[in-house]
Parts: C-alpha cells; structure tokens; sequence
C-alpha cells in the first residue's frame, strides 16, 4: 500500500460527534472548542450551530447562543427549501417569486423557511400590508415574539388600517411588561379607528324597566365555527326566552351550524358600521356582548357608535378593549390580581367561579388508564401553540426530563410539522439539560384522532404565563391532569379558572421550583398518577363547566343588574 493510499484511509476526526459527546459529557469549554472547528471546517453545517448555540447557552452566553441559533435556524430553513426543489439563488433577485414560494411554505406550515422568503419579498418602496402580516405570522408561530411584535408595529405605521394594527395586540401578550403594553395599544388602537362620537349621543328607546324581558345581542364572526362555540351555543340553547330575547350578529348566518330557534340571526356582511349600528339600535338591545375581541375578525368598531345601553367583552378575549363605550369586561374571581383595574378601560366584571360552560366534543373517547402503566415510562404533553413556550416555560419543562431521562415530552400544534421549528426546540430544551430524543412532535388534527391522543398523555404541561386555553379544557375533559404555574397577573392566571372550579387545586404551582418538584411527585408513582387521572374527567363532569343552565341564570342574572346600574345611572 502507497503511503497516499494509507493517508486516504485515515478518518478525519467527527468535529461534531466529538462536541455532542463533550457536552454530553458535561464538558462544556471542550464541547464549544470542537464545534467551533467544525463550523471552520463547514460554515454551512446548520447541525454544528445548533449545538453551538447550545452549549453556548448552557455555558450562560445567551447572547451568542441566540445569535448561533438565528443563523442555525437560517441555514436549516434555506436547506429544507432546497430540498424542496426551490431556486433559492432566485429568491434574492425576483420578489414575487420570493412572495409566492413563501405563501406555499406558509400554507404547509413550513414558518421558518416561510419567513425567510417573506423577507426577501418585502419591497420597501411598495410595501403590501398582506405580505407583511404573513411575515409577521410567520415569525410570531415560531416564538419569536419580538420579531412579530416589530413586523406587526411597522405595519400598523405604514397602512391606517384597523385589521392590520389590531394583529400586533396578540404579540404584545409574549412579550416584557405585556399588561401594560397590550392595554396601551388597545387604547391607542381604539383612539384611531373607534373614538367615541363626535355629536351628542342619540336617546336609546328601550323600555327603561329591568324587570321586563330583556333583549340580549351577541356579536362575533362566527358562533359555532371556531373555539368560542363550546361556550356560546350551550347558553345561547340555556337562555330562557321568559328571560331575554336573544340577537346573534354575526356576518353570514347561513355559514353557522344549527343555532337555537328562539334566537334571532342578523347578518353582518355587506353593511358599514354606520348601517349595523342602526340595525341594532332598531332591535332596541339592551346588552350587547362582543365574543371576539380584536382577534381577526373583529367588530368592535360596532360598539364605538354605542348601539346599546351596556356593552362588555365575554369569553375570547379577556384582555383590555381599549374602548371608553365599553362598560365590562367578564373575569371569573381566580383571575383577580391587586392592581389589574389599571389595564383595563372597562370595569372588570366578576362571574364566579367560571367566565363560562364548556361543552366537551361529541367524539370523547372512554377513559383510559394512565399510559404509564403500560408503557414504563411517563409521557409528558403540551398541546399549545409553540408561540407561548418562552424560555422560563422551556426552562422547566427541560428541567423536569433531564429529571427523567427516560421520560418524554409530545409537543402536539400544526406548526410543529416544520423540522427546522423542532430542531430549534431541540436545542432550546438542550440548553437545560434534556435530550433532543425526548421530545415528539405532532401536528394538527380534528375529531375523534385528536380527543384520542390525550390517551398518550400521562401528564398535560401548561405553559406561563401565557397558557393554555381550549386545549387545557379540553385535557380535563379527557381525563388528563393539567399542571399549572400560579401566574403573577390576570392573564397569566387563566388557568386557575379551569382547574379550581373542577376541584383540581393541587395541579397549581406557586412558583416554578414548586412547579418542577409538583411534575416530579405527581409522576414519581405511576399507581398514584393513575388514581389521580380516574377523578380528573370526573371532576370536569361534575364542575360548574357541565352545569350550563345553572351558568346561563348568573349570567341573565348579570344582564339585569347591569341594566339596573345604567338605568340607575342615566335616571
């Protein structure tokens, strides 16, 4: 053999096999040192950045592991497009091209490689205000809050346009100083596009009696077609029409699924605000409760004409309005933190234990025993929109499995489908200690095959402090316990709302060391986390959520004493 031959058959030494296995080994000074030669050897290799940026991080350099993670991520993303098939060179030299690759990769969930298209398509002497919230979505899906927060901030600079502004209140809430910054916004937002009127306001027409039927309207986008529906269809079927007569506003009734008969439906779509205004005002509403907040899809330029005596915010969005014409916002008692009065335009109404009923899918699969048991170990799961998994939450969680390294975590939404999102997750958990085989991703589905993998879950993970909703509902109501942080303000203590009435108070923590050490104990015997599962479905059965007339009562209850204070009021 030729002394070259020799030479060739030598292996270079693995650079990045030699980084993971130092870090592994906890050696964080030699892992970082054969990673950097690694990128040396290969500045494209996105898998070396990775681990980079996260023995960076474990070593306590989080700017540079967030700096090696953006270029990680970028790298990966532009990787997944050529793989894809697309011209990637064209990106950069033709911006429709960029826009429509990037609206395909958005459409299939692919954000990352999605927003780096979007960027590249952005053209700043004709800016469009579609492309710039779909950039902005794109980043806010993936975590990236401030990114979406400065996209979205732009926007609302550049086009005067209600819809466009009201998409930077939602990232507002995964941000520093979030209360104040939300509640600032929704004024400013209101100021714009919803002042109060300029002339004197006309006299309302109602009967002014509360003793007396009262006439109720409800506005939203939809009533049955999206996550509020488990929530108003079983009142709107409760409320007795003795009581109130019911109006649901919404844009186009024939679109809705099958709604009382004692309610009345108006149609929204093809009417300014001026005209549904006045169509309101000739329904003679008492109430009118907006469902939606300024989610897309909001009316609440509706209510700056003041169309009814009352008005108040219910259900979806529990946060400030913004809006003087607004009386009540609805907060179930556990939400109450000393000083929240301060963030909000309306006065906070309280509704008892629960904002509201919620009506469990048709498609509950029976109960099952803890999968612990048949497994041998514990699966963890958070089936949460990856937006809301901020570092203090990734911090906990990753600290409860390298607790556990045989335990796992399943991190179920549709955005999770994107692979360069899981590797950054991967490498965010990391940072703490858990393995990135700990994780399983899932992504979206309906139905009967989504009631079915709460069967997976040993141990539902709510994160904070801006948690769960409908999916930590919807836990309970399969049967899974649902672990929760206290929160330090209203928002933050949503949570609360779920798990106390169903008489689950163990499930929150006060801090998140209380939290860590709570997911501990409640796993660390499998026959215990079994016997706690069979009382969860239970409890949620048996809780003031499954109790939707004795609900609707309060809350016609509420409409009449809300009407008496304006009687009052204007006597």
């Amino acid at each position: 053999m030729s002394a070259l031959a020799a030479l060739e058959g030598l292996e270079t030494p693995d650079r990045l096999a030699q980084g993971v296995a130092a870090f592994e080994a906890g050696d964080l000074a030699v892992a970082i040192g054969h990673l950097q030669a690694r990128i040396m050897e290969a500045p494209s290799d996105y898998e070396a950045r990775y681990w980079l940026a996260t023995a960076a991080a474990a070593a306590g350099a989080g700017d540079q592991a967030a700096g090696l993670l953006a270029d990680a991520r970028t790298l990966h993303a532009y990787a997944v497009m050529s793989g894809a098939g697309v011209d990637v060179a064209r990106l950069t030299t033709d911006k429709a091209y960029a826009a429509q690759i990037g609206g395909t990769l958005y459409a299939n969930k692919y954000m990352a490689a999605a927003t780096e298209c979007y960027g590249r398509a952005l053209d700043f002497d004709n800016l469009d205000p579609t492309l710039m919230l779909s950039y902005g979505l794109s980043l806010q899906h993936q975590g990236r809050a401030q990114e979406a927060v400065d996209v979205f901030t732009a926007a609302s600079e550049v086009f005067a346009i209600p819809s466009v502004h009201q998409f930077l209140l939602y990232p507002l809430l995964l941000v520093e100083n979030r209360a104040a910054r939300v509640f600032e916004e929704s004024r400013r937002w209101g100021e714009l596009y919803a002042p109060p009127p300029s002339a004197t306001p006309r006299p309302f027409e109602n009967a002014r009696t509360a003793d007396r039927r009262l006439r109720i309207g409800y506005v939203g986008p939809s009533f049955t077609k999206n996550q509020v529906a488990p929530s108003t269809v079983p009142v709107f079927e409760a409320h007795d029409p003795e009581a109130v007569e019911v109006f649901l506003y919404t844009p186009d009734p024939s679109a809705e699924g099958p709604l009382p008969a004692t309610c009345t439906v108006r149609a929204l779509a093809g009417l300014s605000d001026h005209d549904a205004v006045e169509m309101i005002r000739r329904d003679k509403i008492d109430i009118l409760v907006d469902v939606w907040g300024h989610t897309a899809g909001s009316c609440l330029r509706i209510f700056a004409q003041k169309p009814a005596p009352v008005q108040f915010g219910w259900i979806n969005f529990m946060q400030s309005t913004g809006l003087n014409c607004m009386d009540y916002v609805m907060h179930a008692d556990s939400l109450e933190v000393p000083g929240d009065e301060a963030y909000f335009t309306e006065e906070i109404w309280r509704t008892g234990e629960i904002m509201a009923p919620y009506r469990p899918s048709a498609e509950r699969l029976p109960p099952v025993p803890t999968p612990a048991l048949k497994n041998g170990y514990v699966t963890f799961g958070s089936f949460n929109n990856p937006a809301k998994l901020n570092d203090a939450t990734v911090a906990a969680w990753a600290t409860i499995l390298k607790a556990r390294p045989n335990d796992r975590l399943v991190l179920k939404y549709g955005m999770f489908v994107d692979p360069v999102l899981q590797r950054v997750t991967q490498a965010r958990f990391a940072a703490y200690g858990a393995r990135p085989g700990q994780l399983e991703f899932r992504g979206h589905s309906t139905g009967a095959d989504y009631t079915r993998e709460f069967q997976d879950i040993d141990l539902a993970l709510d994160p904070s402090p801006t948690p769960g909703g409908t999916t930590t509902v919807d836990a309970i109501a399969n049967g899974v316990p649902v672990l929760a942080l206290k929160g330090d303000d209203y928002y933050a203590r949503s949570p609360l709302a779920l798990l106390l009435p169903c008489g689950l108070g163990e499930l929150v923590a006060d801090s998140w060391e209380a939290y860590v050490e709570k997911a501990l104990a409640l796993t660390g015997d499998v026959a215990a986390l079994d016997a706690l599962r069979a009382r969860i479905r239970p409890a949620f059965d048996n809780s003031p959520y499954r109790d939707e007339v004795g609900f609707t009562r309060r809350l016609e209850a509420d409409y009449r004493r809300m009407f008496q204070r304006w009687l009052d009021k204007t006597a």
